[in-house]
């Protein structure tokens, strides 16, 4: 996620002139003044020309504002620009938008180092929050000028002039200019000593309008530029031969085939990270560095390494998952306790309980790991598809130990996929330590089975669920047991009594709707890599919580959806102390709840081997629900017809962008809950390509899908995250409607033909 904005107001105030273009910095038109001798071309190939940190408006009227946030298919090349053009009065259709560059300065206390704009990271749904008023006081800053500059230009007085779709106008004179005439003049405006003020919501033209993605041709055409496309002159290929067992190392190595085969320039060792410590690279390898990567790629093939299995040899899925279920027989680490949990549970007219299971998954993006790296003495260069630049830059001064930062140059690219796996620059350390061993810079490149067999995988664990009722229905109970492998087993200086934090979020819901409330943790050991996957546990905990409420409804004889809107009570603002908050509205849940139910049907009737189900979730920030159809045949063949969603994000940047992610979000939702799961055998993943992990077919993608959002005024918060966790709960109820057999376990895979 984004860092706080650090532009001190010296830096709002600076702008620059150049080759007669206004020039001003995004997001808080801060900029280094460029000589008139600069060199704006580059030896990276498809990236000659990036514009930097910079809104320009040329001469010719053509606008070109940069992004700050990696794009990785979330629209933020199309929302981000949105902001600045919006407040800046320009024509959209004719604004070219390109990728920002990293860009740091040397920290204010002059310790370390800090964003030199603001954060430009992709993460957490944040894109859209972090930079909500910093890109809007850019194109307001630019307009302003612009509008000093006409009226010095007509002598009178700015009050009368309007700006609007790229023209300035004096509506009493009947003269107007374009922006392009005005630019070089506006550069040489003083700038006002506080910001120009923002618009309010009521005056947007630009916001919240349907926009077509501003690159989507670029990629339907094969224009697109992604970290495989990268080139640099001089670089060769290197492909990476890692252990395949969790935290193991060579025993022996012969690389001498490798070597001789033409091409070949040399075999790097990398070395594997210790294991008290965070990741770096994720494996001990053998990089095999050639003049092409056919080349590299034979090389490999004939190496000859005997690997040591590692201390977690005999691991496997079915012992892992034996495992969560021995720790819940246990006690566990108590991390939020409620009101007299036991006296409720013991003096409880009903009590329900179950267990949910979930495994580890990949976030398998369809373009694998890849980087280029060009390590010289003064300095280094990164192009990579990463959702973090700024940590990209950093793995890389660490792994190398370079201190000074600033010469560390990361132009992120478009990225086929990222879905939480390039938030770690595990490949990105790799190509740096090969570059530095060859002197030379290289392109490192992942396969499939090296993305597969080496991810930071979704946590898995073992989820178990209880809930007590008084004889008048009401609940007056609920704890949530969780045994899982937490995703934060190895940051620095972190206790394992913290690790819970990363699996179990104490203000989820019913936090603060019941009196009695515990929320419990086993911390189980695992050697599997983990990290951060789609909403992180909101897609896991979606699952387990919303089901649970499923089998609660059913038990007691009422309506699932009555349950919920019983439960969430009337509109009102509770704490909520995680990402998304301040404040939790269990109106708003409600409310997007009762929009899905009305727009899908909810209630139907359906006929034989036909189910209906609904679920909703809030998750940083967004409210989200979702009402999916199923239809099920006599051999246990399932098909999803349709998927309604209606989703509350606040004030709403682009329609298209959110009904796009929210797709999206519904369809990954339903691969991931159909068939998708790593297997871990004798201590290393099993799964090498996509025969083996089958994210869903065409075919058995929803033909409907419908997206109705609400637009309530609220602040804006992102949407990346919210499509898909009510989707495997709400798929779970309709199946158990269709055939009256619960979905305790996922994926879903052949249980319903068992």
């Amino acid at each position: 996620m984004n860092a706080p904005l650090t532009a001190t107001r010296r830096d709002l105030l600076r702008y620059a002139a150049a080759g007669g273009a206004l020039v001003v910095a995004a997001p808080l038109a801060s900029c280094a003044r460029p000589s008139s001798t600069e060199e704006t071309e580059s030896e990276t190939g498809p990236f000659k020309g990036t514009v930097g940190p910079f809104v320009i408006i040329n001469p010719d009227d053509s606008v070109v504002i940069a992004f700050p946030n990696p794009e990785m298919g979330q629209g933020v090349d199309t929302s981000l620009p949105m902001l600045v053009a919006e407040e800046l009065e320009a024509d959209f259709d004719k604004v070219e938008t390109v990728q920002m560059p990293l860009e740091l300065k040397v920290a204010e206390d002059g310790e370390g180092f800090a964003w030199k704009y603001v954060g430009q990271g992709s993460g957490g749904s944040y894109s859209i929050v972090g930079h909500w008023e910093a890109l809007r006081q850019a194109g307001a800053l630019a307009r302003h000028l612009l509008l000093a500059a006409a009226a010095e230009r007509w002598s009178v007085p700015v009050a009368e002039l309007a700006a609007k779709k790229g023209v300035v106008s004096h509506a009493a004179s009947g003269q107007s200019a374009r922006y392009g005439e005005l630019a070089e003049a506006a550069a040489n405006i003083t700038p006002p000593q506080d910001p120009p003020a923002l618009k309010g919501a009521k005056d947007f033209t630009l916001i919240g309008t349907a926009q077509k993605m501003k690159n989507a041709r670029a990629i339907v055409t094969g224009k697109a530029v992604y970290g495989i496309d990268a080139q640099m002159r001089g670089m060769v290929h290197a492909v990476m031969a890692r252990c395949p067992y969790f935290d193991g190392t060579a025993i022996s190595v012969d690389d001498s085939a490798a070597r001789a085969v033409p091409g070949v320039i040399d075999v790097v060792k990398v070395r594997r990270p210790a294991l008290d410590g965070p990741y770096d690279v994720q494996a001990e390898g053998y990089a095999v560095v050639a003049e092409n990567l056919w080349a590299a790629m034979k090389g490999r093939r004939a190496l000859k390494i005997e690997w040591d299995h590692g201390p977690y040899a005999d691991e496997s899925s079915d012992s892992f998952r034996a495992h969560c279920s021995e720790l819940l027989e246990g006690e566990g680490q108590i991390v939020r306790d409620d009101g007299d949990f036991d006296a409720a549970m013991a003096n409880a007219a009903s009590v329900h309980e179950a267990r949910y299971w979930e495994p580890y998954v990949s976030h398998s993006p369809l373009e694998p790991q890849n980087c280029l790296a060009h390590v010289r003495e003064d300095g280094v260069d990164i192009i990579a598809p990463t959702q973090m630049p700024g940590g990209a830059n950093r793995i890389v001064a660490n792994v190398l130990g370079r201190e000074d930062r600033l010469n560390i140059k990361v132009q992120p690219t478009r990225l086929g996929g990222g879905f939480g796996r390039r938030l770690s620059n595990d490949y990105v350390a790799e190509a740096a330590l090969v570059s530095q061993a060859v002197a030379k810079p290289v392109k490192l490149f992942w396969t499939r089975d090296d993305d597969l067999q080496h991810d930071f995988y979704r946590p898995a664990g073992m989820h178990h669920l209880k809930a007590a009722f008084d004889a008048d229905g009401n609940l007056v109970a609920w704890t949530h047991r969780l045994a899982s492998a937490s995703k934060y087993y190895r940051r620095p200086n972190l206790p394992e009594t913290d690790y819970w934090q990363a699996e179990l979020y104490p203000d989820d819901f019913p936090a603060h709707l019941v009196e009695n409330y515990r929320l419990e943790y086993f911390s189980a050991k695992s050697g599997a890599p983990r990290g951060s996957w789609r909403a992180p546990a909101h897609t896991a905990n979606a699952f387990v919580v919303q089901s649970f409420l499923d089998e609660i409804a059913e038990s007691r004889g009422e309506n699932p959806l009555d349950l919920r809107l019983r439960l969430l009570g009337a509109p009102r603002e509770l704490p909520y102390d995680g990402h998304g908050g301040p404040v939790f509205n269990p109106g708003r849940l409600a409310a997007v709840l009762k929009l899905a139910a009305e727009k899908g049907g909810y209630g139907e009737a359906m006929g034989p081997g036909r189910g209906r189900g609904i679920s909703g979730h809030f998750t940083f920030g967004g409210y989200v629900a979702e009402v999916v159809d199923v239809d099920v045949d006599e051999n246990g063949n399932l098909r999803v017809p349709r998927v309604v969603a209606a989703v509350d994000i606040g004030t709403v940047v682009n329609p298209n962008g959110v009904a796009a992610q929210l797709e999206s979000g519904v369809n990954d939702g339903l691969s991931t809950a159909l068939r998708l799961a790593i297997n871990v055998e004798g201590g290393r993943v099993t799964n090498e390509n996509f025969d083996s992990y089958r994210l869903m077919r065409m075919a058995d993608a929803p033909p409907v899908v419908e997206t109705h959002i609400i637009d309530n005024g609220d602040a804006p918060s992102g949407m990346g995250e919210m499509g898909l966790p009510p989707l495997a709960p709400a798929l779970a109820e309709a199946i158990f409607q269709a055939t009256g057999k619960r979905i305790r376990a996922l994926p879903i895979a052949d249980q319903l033909k068992a």
